[in-house]
Formats: structure tokens, sequence, C-alpha cells
């Protein structure tokens, strides 16, 4: 789950005022913030609302990060599904009220939070070492990987944390947050490259595309999956049927030992030579005089 700044201001005229954001390490500066959601595996957009300041339903004493995270995760909380944050909204708060309602967390902290011990922030361990705190089910994680470089793991998903075995030791949570946290990012640039946006200075026009091109790209990610799994699975039932139709043919049918081709004796055809023979009565039959009873093959005639 990270900020996303897909959309622009689609509000009155005077609402850049109240909502636009400035954010210095995006390709566009002044934005309408966007707290979006979107699955790590498919990067299908799950969630998102924008920033519109004060938030009426937002609890007195909630922070901002904790709601937002809350609000977004409504819908998949309680069914055991885990979400991956940035530093601006992990925290020991959020991780608690997650995990009452069957959810973990995993992500990175923002060192200055309050819920981090003062003995943690200032340990100091030789390169690729690794400190770990337990809380209530919940593990902190500080690995020492840069000299200059300091980063805190909250996860309410690992109870244990396992150091791997490379030559930087990486703990699970850090692999885990690395593979699980480019989900919105990825949605992003999607966003961008395949964009039916028109050039126009008016920000309703501008968001009005940005609105198209998003569920534009979950249908093409829905389009993509269903297709995928259809073409396996008309894959699988031909490889089924083929290798059905080989068996009958395998149990069923009967060969001259000498192998030599001689008339069809049904009459059923015209003159065609075959080395098969019916299971029944032992009579050469070719193709076109050949029926399927019960995974065994007899001749047209036999099987009246």
């Amino acid at each position: 789950m990270r900020t996303s700044q897909l959309m622009n201001n689609f509000f009155p005229q005077n609402a850049d005022v109240l909502f636009s954001q400035y954010m210095g390490n995006k390709p566009d500066k002044f934005e309408i913030k966007f707290w979006t959601a979107a699955d790590t595996e498919s990067k299908y957009m799950l969630n998102a609302f924008p920033y519109l300041g004060n938030d009426e339903f937002r609890q007195v004493n909630r922070p901002l990060s904790t709601h937002v995270v809350l609000r977004l995760m409504e819908p998949f909380t309680g069914k055991g599904r885990n979400v991956t944050t940035d530093n601006f909204f992990t925290s020991l708060q959020l991780a608690e009220h997650l995990k009452a309602k069957n959810t973990s967390i995993v992500g990175p902290m923002n060192k200055a939070r309050r819920e981090i011990p003062s003995q943690m922030k200032s340990w100091k361990g030789q390169l690729y070492d690794t400190l770990l705190l337990k809380n209530k089910g919940t593990t902190l994680a500080k690995p020492q990987s840069k000299k200059n470089k300091t980063v805190f793991i909250l996860s309410s998903l690992h109870r244990t944390v396992s150091i791997g075995d490379g030559q930087k030791k990486k703990p699970e949570t850090v692999v885990y947050y690395n593979a699980t946290t480019f989900g919105v990012d990825v949605l992003d640039q999607m966003a961008r490259n395949y964009s039916a946006r028109c050039p126009s200075r008016r920000w309703p026009g501008r968001v009005f595309y940005d609105i198209l091109d998003l569920p534009s790209i979950n249908a093409w990610i829905l389009y993509s999956e269903v297709t995928e799994e259809l073409a396996y699975s008309l894959k699988n039932l031909e490889l089924a049927e083929s290798a059905e139709d080989s068996d009958e043919i395998l149990e069923g049918e009967s060969r001259t030992p000498n192998k030599k081709r001689k008339q069809c004796q049904i009459h059923l055809c015209k003159n065609n030579k075959t080395v098969m023979t019916c299971k029944k009565c032992e009579k050469y039959k070719c193709g076109k005089c050949t029926a399927v009873t019960k995974q065994i093959v007899f001749c047209k005639l036999c099987k009246k």
C-alpha cells in the first residue's frame, strides 16, 4: 500500500488551495494526493480515495496514517490477508488494530516513531548484523547492512524472523517486504505509460482521463487472467482427451503377429487395407469401420 498521485483535482476552482499537495519527488509536483491499495501479484487496484484535508470520518485521536490504512483495508479485513505499507503508515498502533481484524502488516517504520525503544535507536552493530525485538506476536528488526543507514522493519506476519544465509544476511521480513512493496508503483507506471489522456490544462478534464485509465488497467488485468486460465483449461482438456483416446486404442486394438496389411473384411467402406482387427470377431477393419464401446475397439457389425 503506497501513496499514489495519479489523479488531479476534479473539485471546484478554489479547491486546489485546500487539497493540492506539493511532492517534490514526483514527476508532477503539484497534484491531488490519492491513497491507493493494489494487489501485489496482479497489480489490480483494490481501493482508493483522495486526500481532502480534514476527514469527518476520522476519529479524533486516530492518526491519519492509521485511518487511511483501515479505510482502504475495510473490505478485506477478517480474511487472514497481509498488507505491505511504507514508512509513513507503519506503526505498532496500526499493527494492533489490524491484528484485531485478523490482518497482518509488514513495512518499514520511521525512526522518529516514539514506539521504537531508545536502546534500539542507539544500537549500532557490525555490517550485516540484525537486532530483533518481539512484542505480543509482532517483530521489529533493525538490519545493519550499511554504516550510516538505519532501517526498522515491523511485521505482525512473522512471529520469528530467520536470517538468510547470503552475504548480506537479510532478515526474512526484509526479503518479504522487498518482494511485495511495488504493487502501486507498477500501477502508477502503467497508468502513466498507457494513458488515454489528451493534453489539457483543466484539472477536471485531466482527472476524467485518469479515471478512465485505472478501470482500463483493471479490465486488462481481468482479461489477461481469465484468458490465461481459459487457455490452460482448454489445453488440459485436450491433453486429457488425447490421452483417453490413445488409451482406448492401445487397450482395444489387436493386430496380427506379422503386421501384414490386408483388405478390410467389414465391407462398410471401399477397398481399404489395414493391420487392425476387431476385438470380438478378429476380422480386419479399417478406420471407417471402427466403433468404440467402453474403451474396447470393435468393428461396427460386432457393436450391433
